[in-house]
């Protein structure tokens, strides 16, 4: 399906809700967020809900979502999904209230659902996605200061500060149409890059904790008992992840992430290999070289910390110049 067929949908709809994925991110937050505030203020006539039960204290400088409503609101709604490959991962059921359903995401389309579906795998983001939307009607879509502001910051940390795959010249036109509208970069990038002294000593802990498979994977393991040691919050634990890039040799990196359940939250990233056919494997997804999954046990953790080095064993004999 088209943009123009969501524009239509959004058109026809009085009340619209907005959904994101579990184990919010950046990209979630600011593309939900971002087109919520595009929505308001381009048709003032509409309700326009955002609600999520799950919350982000690295985001939470982009203020809070809405209260719930009745799920009568829900049923008369239209519902978009962003930035959710899979509808296991949608973090509010009543998603399945909805009148009708748009899915809007760049994650490989393992799952199509929805009613209208609008899928661009080959996008740094799910907010460059929106980011084109508006660009596309900007005639009609309006935006402001703070709209630009959640979209850049998921354009941002989803991209790894556009460094990943998938970033091109057109993710950088739709930057810079959001810079436009004034967003004040330096309190942004001090919110997103300053840190607690805690974290500083979570970082020393896992330089002296990691672990390099035989051929090239960095792994660490970080634990509840870690967690509260430090007095870490679960995202701050998978933040860790970033640590461990920049290893010469190191193509793929792991970070094991103990949840309360007592699975195990893992986040794959590599360097020219892929990774996201193994994060299948492990119950999960993801983009070509930044993926998640969950493990069940440290028996399961340790074989798919395997078939990583495996993987890595391979690529290395079969390719030339990695580094």
């Amino acid at each position: 399906m088209s943009k123009e067929a969501i524009l239509e949908k959004i058109r026809e709809y009085q009340k619209i809700m907005l959904f994101r994925h579990v184990r919010v991110d950046g990209d979630c937050v600011g593309a939900t967020k971002g087109l919520k505030e595009i929505l308001r203020l381009s048709y003032p006539d509409k309700e326009i809900y955002l609600i999520d039960n799950e919350h982000s204290e690295y985001l939470a400088f982009l203020g809070p979502d809405d209260p719930d409503v009745p799920d009568e609101v829900y049923r008369e709604a239209l519902g978009i999904v962003i930035d959710t490959a899979s509808v296991k991962r949608i973090s509010n059921p009543k998603y399945a209230l909805c009148k009708e359903l748009i899915k809007l995401d760049h994650h490989i389309n393992i799952e199509p659902y929805g009613d209208v579906s609008w899928v661009e795998d080959w996008r740094s983001s799910a907010c460059e996605m929106i980011a084109a939307f508006y660009d596309a009607f900007r005639g009609e879509l309006k935006i402001n200061k703070d709209a630009a502001t959640y979209i850049y910051t998921g354009m941002v940390t989803d991209s790894g500060r556009f460094r990943y795959e998938g970033v091109n010249g057109d993710t950088m036109r739709m930057a810079g149409l959001m810079l436009d509208q004034g967003i004040d970069l330096e309190t942004l990038y001090s919110q997103l890059t300053l840190k607690d002294f805690e974290s500083l000593r979570l970082k020393a802990h896992v330089y002296e904790h990691m672990d390099v498979t035989a051929h090239g994977v960095a792994s660490i393991y970080i634990g509840l008992e870690t967690q509260r040691r430090f007095d870490i919050s679960f995202e701050e634990a998978c933040s860790a992840i970033s640590w461990l890039e920049g290893i010469k040799g190191c193509l793929c990196w792991l970070a094991f992430i103990e949840c309360e359940d007592g699975s195990i939250r893992v986040r794959l990233r590599s360097r020219f290999m892929t990774v996201n056919e193994l994060a299948e494997k492990y119950n999960g997804g993801g983009h070509a070289c930044a993926s998640g999954a969950t493990v069940y046990s440290q028996e399961e953790a340790q074989a798919l910390l395997q078939d990583a080095d495996d993987s890595i064993k391979e690529y290395k004999e079969t390719h030339e110049g990695w580094l």
